[in-house]
Protein backbone atom coordinates (compact mmCIF):
# COMPACT_ATOMS: atom_id res chain seq x y z
CA UNK A 1 0.00 0.00 0.00
CA UNK A 2 1.17 3.50 -1.08
CA UNK A 3 -0.42 6.27 0.96
CA UNK A 4 -3.16 9.13 -0.98
CA UNK A 5 -0.77 12.19 -0.46
CA UNK A 6 -2.38 15.16 1.29
CA UNK A 7 -0.72 18.50 -0.64
CA UNK A 8 -0.96 21.61 1.25
CA UNK A 9 0.44 23.26 -1.81
CA UNK A 10 -2.82 22.25 -3.71
CA UNK A 11 -4.93 22.94 -0.82
CA UNK A 12 -4.13 26.45 -0.01
CA UNK A 13 -4.19 27.51 -3.59
CA UNK A 14 -8.15 26.64 -3.45
CA UNK A 15 -8.34 28.56 0.12
CA UNK A 16 -6.45 31.25 -1.17
CA UNK A 17 -8.60 31.54 -4.05
CA UNK A 18 -11.74 31.71 -1.64
CA UNK A 19 -9.71 34.44 0.19
CA UNK A 20 -9.47 36.56 -2.64
CA UNK A 21 -13.02 36.28 -3.86
CA UNK A 22 -13.83 37.45 -0.24
CA UNK A 23 -11.76 40.72 -0.63
CA UNK A 24 -13.05 41.50 -3.97
CA UNK A 25 -16.41 41.35 -2.37
CA UNK A 26 -15.39 43.22 0.55
CA UNK A 27 -13.69 46.16 -1.35
CA UNK A 28 -17.09 46.25 -3.43
CA UNK A 29 -19.51 46.92 -0.64
CA UNK A 30 -17.30 48.58 1.51
CA UNK A 31 -14.61 49.83 -0.01
CA UNK A 32 -12.19 47.97 2.03
CA UNK A 33 -9.22 46.45 1.79
CA UNK A 34 -7.50 43.52 4.51
CA UNK A 35 -4.42 44.32 5.36
CA UNK A 36 -1.68 42.59 6.74
CA UNK A 37 1.66 43.28 8.60
CA UNK A 38 4.38 41.53 9.33
CA UNK A 39 7.19 42.25 12.05
CA UNK A 40 10.67 40.40 11.60
CA UNK A 41 13.32 41.13 14.12
CA UNK A 42 17.00 39.77 13.09
CA UNK A 43 18.07 37.86 10.14
CA UNK A 44 17.25 34.52 10.12
CA UNK A 45 17.28 33.29 7.11
CA UNK A 46 14.28 30.85 7.54
CA UNK A 47 12.67 33.70 9.05
CA UNK A 48 12.66 36.03 5.87
CA UNK A 49 11.60 33.65 4.13
CA UNK A 50 8.76 32.97 5.50
CA UNK A 51 7.96 36.67 5.78
CA UNK A 52 8.48 36.97 1.88
CA UNK A 53 6.02 33.89 1.25
CA UNK A 54 3.33 35.99 3.34
CA UNK A 55 3.96 38.86 1.32
CA UNK A 56 3.41 37.47 -1.92
CA UNK A 57 0.52 35.22 -0.60
CA UNK A 58 -1.08 38.85 0.43
CA UNK A 59 -0.30 40.17 -2.72
CA UNK A 60 -1.78 37.15 -4.80
CA UNK A 61 -4.95 37.10 -2.90
CA UNK A 62 -5.55 41.27 -3.30
CA UNK A 63 -4.41 41.94 0.48
CA UNK A 64 -2.40 45.08 1.85
CA UNK A 65 0.83 44.06 2.89
CA UNK A 66 2.89 45.85 5.18
CA UNK A 67 6.23 44.88 7.12
CA UNK A 68 8.60 46.13 9.64
CA UNK A 69 11.94 44.84 9.50
CA UNK A 70 14.25 45.34 12.53
CA UNK A 71 17.95 44.17 13.71
CA UNK A 72 18.38 41.72 16.21
CA UNK A 73 20.07 44.41 18.17
CA UNK A 74 16.49 45.86 18.37
CA UNK A 75 15.69 46.57 21.66
CA UNK A 76 11.94 45.35 23.39
CA UNK A 77 10.79 48.76 23.56
CA UNK A 78 11.27 48.67 19.66
CA UNK A 79 9.65 46.26 18.82
CA UNK A 80 6.56 47.36 20.97
CA UNK A 81 6.76 50.31 18.82
CA UNK A 82 6.38 49.08 15.59
CA UNK A 83 3.28 46.78 16.98
CA UNK A 84 2.06 50.00 18.58
CA UNK A 85 2.18 51.83 15.47
CA UNK A 86 0.42 48.66 13.53
CA UNK A 87 -2.24 49.31 16.30
CA UNK A 88 -2.96 52.48 15.59
CA UNK A 89 -2.77 52.11 11.51
CA UNK A 90 -6.46 51.63 10.37
CA UNK A 91 -5.21 50.20 6.87
CA UNK A 92 -4.41 47.15 8.97
CA UNK A 93 -6.37 44.44 9.92
CA UNK A 94 -3.90 41.87 10.77
CA UNK A 95 -0.61 42.16 12.60
CA UNK A 96 1.85 38.82 12.63
CA UNK A 97 5.19 38.82 14.79
CA UNK A 98 7.47 36.29 13.26
CA UNK A 99 8.62 33.89 15.82
CA UNK A 100 11.18 33.19 17.66
CA UNK A 101 11.95 36.43 18.54
CA UNK A 102 16.43 36.89 19.74
CA UNK A 103 17.34 36.06 22.98
CA UNK A 104 17.03 38.43 25.58
CA UNK A 105 13.04 39.91 24.35
CA UNK A 106 10.58 38.78 26.64
CA UNK A 107 8.14 37.15 24.04
CA UNK A 108 4.69 37.26 26.10
CA UNK A 109 5.07 40.86 26.69
CA UNK A 110 5.45 41.41 22.40
CA UNK A 111 2.86 39.34 22.16
CA UNK A 112 0.53 40.62 24.97
CA UNK A 113 0.96 43.89 23.25
CA UNK A 114 -0.99 42.84 19.99
CA UNK A 115 -4.78 44.68 19.85
CA UNK A 116 -6.65 40.97 20.29
CA UNK A 117 -8.79 42.21 17.13
CA UNK A 118 -5.37 42.26 15.19
CA UNK A 119 -4.56 38.87 16.46
CA UNK A 120 -4.61 36.74 12.96
CA UNK A 121 -1.84 34.50 14.35
CA UNK A 122 -4.23 33.63 16.95
CA UNK A 123 -1.70 33.58 19.87
CA UNK A 124 -2.95 36.25 22.18
CA UNK A 125 -4.16 35.07 25.59
CA UNK A 126 -6.98 36.34 24.99
CA UNK A 127 -7.58 35.11 21.60
CA UNK A 128 -6.49 31.58 22.94
CA UNK A 129 -9.32 31.88 25.93
CA UNK A 130 -11.48 31.93 23.20
CA UNK A 131 -10.27 28.56 21.47
CA UNK A 132 -10.78 26.87 24.72
CA UNK A 133 -13.94 27.78 24.73
CA UNK A 134 -14.79 26.87 21.60
CA UNK A 135 -15.60 30.10 20.07
CA UNK A 136 -12.25 31.27 18.55
CA UNK A 137 -12.10 34.32 16.33
CA UNK A 138 -8.72 33.81 14.84
CA UNK A 139 -7.77 29.98 15.35
CA UNK A 140 -3.77 29.66 15.42
CA UNK A 141 -2.91 29.27 11.94
CA UNK A 142 -1.23 25.52 11.88
CA UNK A 143 -3.94 23.84 13.36
CA UNK A 144 -6.00 25.33 11.37
CA UNK A 145 -4.59 24.34 8.41
CA UNK A 146 -4.42 20.73 10.19
CA UNK A 147 -8.06 20.42 10.24
CA UNK A 148 -8.56 21.99 6.80
CA UNK A 149 -6.29 19.44 5.55
CA UNK A 150 -7.82 16.66 7.39
CA UNK A 151 -11.42 17.37 6.46
CA UNK A 152 -11.49 18.36 3.19
CA UNK A 153 -9.88 15.42 2.39
CA UNK A 154 -12.32 13.28 3.53
CA UNK A 155 -10.65 12.47 7.13
CA UNK A 156 -12.86 14.14 9.54
CA UNK A 157 -11.67 13.68 12.84
CA UNK A 158 -15.10 13.07 15.12
CA UNK A 159 -15.10 10.21 16.50
CA UNK A 160 -10.95 9.38 15.80
CA UNK A 161 -8.43 8.55 18.22
CA UNK A 162 -6.19 11.66 17.08
CA UNK A 163 -2.44 11.52 18.52
CA UNK A 164 -0.52 14.66 18.79
CA UNK A 165 3.37 14.36 19.15
CA UNK A 166 4.60 17.78 20.43
CA UNK A 167 2.76 20.44 23.27
CA UNK A 168 4.31 23.83 21.78
CA UNK A 169 2.34 26.43 22.43
CA UNK A 170 1.61 27.46 18.70
CA UNK A 171 0.75 23.28 17.03
CA UNK A 172 0.10 20.77 19.69
CA UNK A 173 -1.71 22.58 22.66
CA UNK A 174 -4.05 24.77 20.32
CA UNK A 175 -4.40 21.70 17.82
CA UNK A 176 -6.01 19.50 20.72
CA UNK A 177 -8.15 22.38 21.75
CA UNK A 178 -9.60 22.87 18.33
CA UNK A 179 -10.05 19.01 17.49
CA UNK A 180 -11.60 18.29 21.06
CA UNK A 181 -14.14 21.23 20.30
CA UNK A 182 -18.18 19.95 19.35
CA UNK A 183 -18.64 21.08 15.36
CA UNK A 184 -16.96 20.63 12.39
CA UNK A 185 -13.13 19.34 12.32
CA UNK A 186 -13.66 18.36 15.83
CA UNK A 187 -15.27 15.45 17.97
CA UNK A 188 -11.91 14.07 18.53
CA UNK A 189 -10.46 11.95 21.39
CA UNK A 190 -6.89 13.21 21.65
CA UNK A 191 -4.19 12.52 23.13
CA UNK A 192 -1.14 14.72 23.55
CA UNK A 193 2.46 13.00 24.13
CA UNK A 194 5.77 15.05 24.71
CA UNK A 195 9.18 14.20 25.93
CA UNK A 196 8.18 12.87 29.26
CA UNK A 197 5.66 10.26 27.52
CA UNK A 198 6.60 6.68 28.52
CA UNK A 199 6.11 4.18 25.60
CA UNK A 200 6.10 6.61 23.11
CA UNK A 201 5.52 3.90 20.18
CA UNK A 202 2.83 1.91 22.23
CA UNK A 203 0.64 5.15 22.50
CA UNK A 204 1.02 6.58 18.94
CA UNK A 205 0.50 3.26 17.41
CA UNK A 206 -3.11 3.57 18.75
CA UNK A 207 -3.79 6.73 16.70
CA UNK A 208 -6.15 6.92 13.80
CA UNK A 209 -4.78 10.57 13.16
CA UNK A 210 -0.83 10.91 13.84
CA UNK A 211 0.24 14.66 13.87
CA UNK A 212 4.08 14.65 14.28
CA UNK A 213 5.08 18.27 15.70
CA UNK A 214 8.38 17.37 17.04
CA UNK A 215 10.51 19.16 15.98
CA UNK A 216 13.27 15.97 15.21
CA UNK A 217 13.88 14.69 11.98
CA UNK A 218 12.58 11.21 11.14
CA UNK A 219 11.98 10.48 14.12
CA UNK A 220 8.06 8.96 13.95
CA UNK A 221 9.34 6.16 12.20
CA UNK A 222 7.56 3.28 10.39
CA UNK A 223 6.85 0.46 13.55
CA UNK A 224 4.70 3.55 15.36
CA UNK A 225 2.08 3.91 12.80
CA UNK A 226 -0.51 1.60 12.48
CA UNK A 227 -1.90 0.58 9.08
CA UNK A 228 -3.97 2.75 7.35
CA UNK A 229 -3.94 5.95 9.76
CA UNK A 230 -3.53 9.19 8.65
CA UNK A 231 -0.52 10.37 9.22
CA UNK A 232 0.35 14.78 9.61
CA UNK A 233 3.98 15.86 9.55
CA UNK A 234 4.22 19.32 10.97
CA UNK A 235 8.12 19.14 11.19
CA UNK A 236 10.30 21.12 8.86
CA UNK A 237 13.98 20.48 9.63
CA UNK A 238 17.51 20.99 7.94
CA UNK A 239 19.68 18.00 7.35
CA UNK A 240 22.89 18.87 6.21
CA UNK A 241 23.38 16.81 2.70
CA UNK A 242 26.36 17.75 0.77
CA UNK A 243 25.04 16.61 -2.63
CA UNK A 244 22.02 18.84 -2.53
CA UNK A 245 22.46 22.16 -3.80
CA UNK A 246 21.92 24.43 -0.88
CA UNK A 247 23.85 21.72 1.17
CA UNK A 248 20.79 20.50 2.90
CA UNK A 249 17.60 18.58 2.86
CA UNK A 250 14.24 19.50 4.65
CA UNK A 251 13.24 16.59 6.04
CA UNK A 252 9.72 16.18 8.56
CA UNK A 253 9.41 14.67 11.44
CA UNK A 254 8.46 11.63 9.83
CA UNK A 255 10.17 8.80 8.21
CA UNK A 256 8.54 9.59 4.87
CA UNK A 257 9.87 7.36 2.12
CA UNK A 258 8.77 3.82 5.24
CA UNK A 259 5.67 5.62 6.33
CA UNK A 260 3.87 6.29 3.44
CA UNK A 261 4.18 2.19 2.65
CA UNK A 262 1.87 2.05 5.60
CA UNK A 263 -0.23 5.00 5.95
CA UNK A 264 -3.76 5.44 4.61
CA UNK A 265 -2.32 9.27 4.04
CA UNK A 266 -0.23 11.64 4.84
CA UNK A 267 1.66 14.82 4.23
CA UNK A 268 5.01 15.85 2.21
CA UNK A 269 7.57 18.06 3.65
CA UNK A 270 7.44 20.40 1.70
CA UNK A 271 4.01 21.51 0.86
CA UNK A 272 2.62 20.13 2.98
CA UNK A 273 1.02 21.84 6.52
CA UNK A 274 3.90 24.70 5.63
CA UNK A 275 1.28 26.12 2.93
CA UNK A 276 -1.88 25.55 4.96
CA UNK A 277 -0.35 27.75 7.72
CA UNK A 278 0.21 30.68 5.05
CA UNK A 279 -3.43 30.26 3.68
CA UNK A 280 -4.96 30.13 7.06
CA UNK A 281 -2.90 33.71 8.06
CA UNK A 282 -5.01 35.16 4.75
CA UNK A 283 -8.28 33.31 6.20
CA UNK A 284 -7.77 34.76 9.51
CA UNK A 285 -6.74 38.46 8.07
CA UNK A 286 -9.68 38.34 6.02
CA UNK A 287 -11.90 37.69 8.44
CA UNK A 288 -10.26 40.80 10.93
CA UNK A 289 -11.40 42.68 8.44
CA UNK A 290 -14.97 41.66 8.61
CA UNK A 291 -15.14 42.03 12.68
CA UNK A 292 -14.06 45.14 12.04
CA UNK A 293 -16.50 46.05 9.69
CA UNK A 294 -19.72 44.21 10.94
CA UNK A 295 -18.68 43.47 14.53
CA UNK A 296 -18.13 39.77 15.66
CA UNK A 297 -22.23 38.92 15.35
CA UNK A 298 -22.16 39.21 11.24
CA UNK A 299 -20.58 37.08 8.58
CA UNK A 300 -21.16 39.07 5.67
Amino acid sequence: MSAKILSGTDLSAEIRSEVATGVVEMQEKHGVTPGLAVILVGGDPASAVYVNNKQRACEQAGLFSDSAQLPDTATEDEILAAVHAFNEDPRVHGILVQLPLPGGIEQHRIIESIDPDKDVDGIHPYNLGKLMQGRPDFPPCTPAGIVELLVRNGHDPEGANVVICGRSDIVGKPLAALLMQRGRGGNATVTVCHTRTRDLADVTREADILVAAIGRPEAITADMVRDAAVVIDVGINRVDDPSARRGYRLKGDVDYEAVSQKALAITPVPGGVGPMTIAMLLVNTLTAARIRIHGRHHSG
